[in-house]
Order: C-alpha cells, then structure tokens, then sequence
C-alpha cells in the first residue's frame, strides 16, 4: 500500500444484524484501501453487504470490529457528534434515491450541506450556481423536485454531494433508478467530477457494466472482499 496516496483504510470489519433465529454475518473481516482521486467500484449482488460496508466507510454507521481511517483520523473513535461534522466536511454521499427536499429548489437542495457547516451565505451561493452548472442544470436552478426528472434530480443530488468540497463521494448503486441514457450521462458525470474537482469515488453497484469505468474494482462474496483487479481508467 502507497500511504502517500492512500486516503482511506479500513481494516478487519465485521458487522451483524441481529436475524429471526440467529445473527446474520454480513462483513466478515475487510480490508480495503482507496487512493486519492481514485474511483473504487464494489461489486456484489443483491443482499451481499455492499450497502452496509459504504455506510460504514463513510461513518454513517459503526462496525462490530475493526477500524476505519481516513487520513490521519481514526473514524472508530469519534464519538456521534464529531464523526457527524466529520461527515458533513470530508464526504459527500450520493444514494439510489435522490432524498432531495421536495419544498425545496435544486439550488437551495444543494445549499444544504454549506449551511450545516455554517460557511457563510455568499459562498454557499457561488459554489451551489457553479455546481448545478457543471452538472449541467443551469436553467433548472429555481425548480423543485417534482418539477425535474429523474436524471436531473439525481444530478442534483451528486452537486449536493460536492457542496462543501469532500475529498470522497461515496456513491451508494447512484444509477439503480435510471434508464440506460441517463445512467450514461450520470456515469460520464461521475468521471468527470473526479478529474475536475480531484475528488476520490467510491460506488457500490451490482452491474459489472458499471464498474468496468472504475479504476479499481473490489468483489463483495460472502461477506469478504476479493481482491482488487485495476483498470486503465
């Protein structure tokens, strides 16, 4: 491992949730590491733990054992408060569902993750207007959810997720609800956001499809990581 390019580790996660008869294991022991300015794709089917190691890794929830570092911060060892401001300022999630405030517009969606940091008013308006412009939502700024697609709710969602300049967006199956065009342009998206904002990607899908633009890919079997195959991406 490269620890000059290493910007996040988790070693030995285990987690369970407790089942009708008996505990279900569903990470049993991974390691994973992801790079600066890298896209990372885990692969695995429906139910494999894809969706419970992202939460994980992004400090929206705690393993039973092992440890999470990001940097030189030790995730593990946060107490709620300081792994929330954590998440708000490092990371930006993108999910399946959009989860846009539907009584508010695309810009003031975006607006959200500023404000909870607490930066001031005018930069969060600059930054929010030339975040749905890259993403191509420059004349739909002042619409509501309901009055966007399902394409342009979820490119909302990815400025959102840009909002306050993480290092890494964890992108939890972002395409699962999008038809094969708009999956295209989200996908062409995602690559560029990694070069332009120098932006680490880890996604989480079941369609190898996907992965493939990844330029490193991690398989999820069994509750186990196999080991990681590279691209040229």
């Amino acid at each position: 491992m490269n620890t000059a390019t290493t910007l996040l580790t988790a070693e030995n996660i285990h987690k369970s949730y407790t089942g009708k008869a008996e505990p279900v294991h569903v990470l049993k022991g991974v390691d994973i590491a992801v790079n600066r300015h890298d896209l990372t794709a885990i692969v695995g089917s429906s139910g494999s733990g894809k969706s419970t190691l992202l939460h994980i890794l992004g400090g929206l929830d705690r393993p039973d054992k092992g440890t999470i570092r990001f940097r030189d911060a030790d995730l593990s060892r946060m107490n709620d408060e300081s792994l929330a401001d954590f998440r708000n300022r490092n990371i930006g999630f993108v999910f399946q569902f959009h989860h846009l405030l539907p009584e508010f517009t695309a810009l003031e969606n975006v607006f959200m993750p500023g404000l909870i940091a607490a930066r001031p008013m005018p930069e969060i308006r600059q930054r929010a207007e030339y975040l749905l412009e890259e993403t191509g939502l420059k004349n739909r700024m002042d619409h509501r959810p309901s009055e966007l697609s399902g394409g342009e709710q979820q490119r909302v969602a990815v400025a959102r997720a840009l909002m306050n300049g993480p290092e890494i967006i964890m992108a939890d199956e972002p395409t699962g609800n999008l038809d094969e065009a708009n999956t295209d342009k989200l996908l062409s998206l995602l690559m560029d956001i990694r070069e332009k904002e120098q932006t680490a990607i880890v996604l989480i899908t079941h369609d190898t499809r996907i992965a493939a633009i990844a330029s490193t890919v991690y398989h999820l079997h069994h509750g186990r990581l196999e080991a990681p195959a590279h691209s040229n991406s």
